[in-house]
């Protein structure tokens, strides 16, 4: 008898259908054919025995099993419940009639209760796109699945759950997730709040000028500043996530096998990876392409501690993504894009003792020590940061100040609404929706100066010896404290505050 089975297999962040044809015949033997890989050829000894330990019989026939589209390679242990379910209605130990209107995953233990699998929002997705009345998937996975409404999710605990199921026997109901419930629930008490931060408040207004434009920022200066303090309260003042973005990112992470039992991520996520990592970790990639730290924080913030201590082959890696806002992945047979729009914050001390030009300081550092500490960054990978800010230790007054400081709920609205102006501004454009997009082109027609501003700016890179990449740059900053102000035009003022920003392009600086 034959009878067909669907499953689905994840590439990239997107899910394809693959069909289970099982033929049950005279005869003896399996065989399993349609590039399956090693985990899924094993799923026959996992089968029977779960089938076994649940009073059902693995069928001592011929059995063949396809999978298609053939040419497509298979991988991962969670076709175990498509093949187990296919097996017994081919072998009239189940009602078959209905098994086709839905999408069946999940990989069995040997006593039949199901593990959970990774991509289960990337595969409920495409279930719907295709038609299929439901998807049947661990309970584990059932959360993430559920956000995609107008299709039945139903969460298995063990194989006899699915048999149950189409034998009309059990009351397994689908599981239902109210979307805007739970995006919703914001945090207005976030974990990591700027209330904490004692002084550094011109390092405060710098991370909400970063947060408002989407600006890829760097932090400079001694151990204990309170570099990575700062850069892990950033998230909490970037503007709430819209549904889309929150789609995209949970879609992601559910590819990653990042989800376990959550359903919707509602808050931006923070990425924050050791510095021995590879290239590989950071960008995505492997034999099995998965995403990279660069795509786990798309739509939120990757904070790279210590910059310099990145070797320079994993740092490169980062320019084209950071101009792209996605990541490709080429091997010889296929190709997979990531999306990677992420805010980039780094950290690092201004030498290698972590201590500059202060005579104070333990291990001080040479001029010579210093360029060559430097000389680890290149300057393209500088040149797509746009605000370098230094930042200095805390005096013990600060320190001791028992009163409360601006909290992140305040500053976020302040974000939010600079956000929307932008977000107005660039209505019109598909891939541009916040200030730090912009290109060479639009900051011209949004950056107009006056002759006020612009003798202030030329002025500034004769003095400090501005390098030329800090002229855009600073206009983009400069667009945004004008709109942090809803002010229309880029005044004098907002020039003077974006110029100050540029610290790595003083010639000089490291003379």
């Amino acid at each position: 008898m034959l009878v067909k089975v669907f499953g689905s297999a994840v590439f990239g962040v997107d899910a394809t259908t693959i069909t289970v044809e099982v033929n049950i015949d005279k005869g003896i033997g399996y065989h399993l054919v349609g590039l399956p890989d090693s985990a899924i050829k094993e799923s026959s000894y996992r089968i029977a025995a779960a089938l076994k330990n649940n009073n059902y019989h693995f069928p001592g026939k011929k059995i063949i099993i396809n999978m298609a589209p053939a040419d497509l390679r298979k991988e991962g242990s969670a076709y175990d419940l498509t093949i187990a379910v296919g097996i017994l209605a081919a072998s009239s130990q189940i009602n078959s009639d209905e098994i086709g209107n839905y999408i069946i995953m999940g990989e069995l233990s040997l006593d039949g209760s199901l593990q959970p699998i990774k991509g289960a929002l990337s595969i409920a997705i495409k279930a719907k796109e295709e038609g299929f009345k439901g998807v049947l998937l661990p309970i584990q996975n059932v959360k993430e699945a559920a956000i995609v409404e107008e299709i039945e999710v139903y969460g298995i605990q063990n194989v006899t759950d699915v048999i149950d199921f189409f034998e009309g026997n059990g009351e397994l109901q689908p599981t239902v997730i109210d979307s805007q419930e739970e995006f919703s629930k914001t945090l207005d008490f976030p974990e990591f709040d700027f209330a904490d931060v004692k002084g550094q408040e011109s390092i405060k207004r710098c991370m909400e000028i970063a947060a408002a434009g989407g600006h890829n920022i760097i932090l400079i200066g001694p151990p204990g500043a309170g570099k990575t303090m700062l850069a892990k309260r950033l998230p909490s003042i970037l503007p709430p996530m819209t549904v889309q973005e929150a789609l995209e990112t949970t879609k992601i992470h559910s590819v990653a096998g990042k989800i376990k039992e959550a359903g919707l991520l509602t808050q931006r996520p923070f990425r924050n990876p050791h510095h021995t990592s590879s290239s590989v970790s950071l960008v995505g990639g492997g034999s099995y392409p998965q995403p990279g730290e660069i795509s786990l924080a798309h739509n939120g913030v990757l904070f790279l501690d210590e910059l310099p201590e990145f070797k320079r082959e994993v740092l490169e890696v980062m320019r084209q993504p950071l101009e792209d806002r996605e990541v490709t992945i080429s091997r010889a047979k296929f190709t997979i894009t990531y999306p990677s729009s992420f805010m980039l914050v780094a950290s690092m001390n201004p030498s290698p003792g972590g201590y500059f030009n202060n005579p104070d300081s333990p291990g001080n550092t040479s001029s010579q020590e210093m360029q060559r500490y430097m000389n680890k960054i290149s300057g393209p990978l500088l040149d797509r940061i746009d605000i370098h800010i230094e930042v200095t230790p805390v005096p013990f007054e600060k320190l001791s100040d028992t009163r409360k400081a601006e909290g992140s709920t305040v500053i976020r609205e302040r974000v939010t609404r600079a956000r929307l102006i932008q977000s107005k501004r660039f209505e019109c454009m598909r891939n541009v929706h916040y200030n730090a997009q912009m290109s060479s082109k639009l900051i011209r027609e949004y950056c107009v100066l006056d002759e006020v501003s612009l003798g202030l700016i030329k002025t500034a890179m004769e003095r400090l010896n501005l390098s030329a990449r800090a002229y855009d740059r600073i206009l983009k900053v400069s667009r945004t404290i004008a709109d942090l102000e809803a002010s229309d035009s880029i005044e004098s003022h907002h020039i003077a505050e974006a110029i100050q920003y540029r610290s790595l392009d003083r010639e000089g600086w490291l003379r």
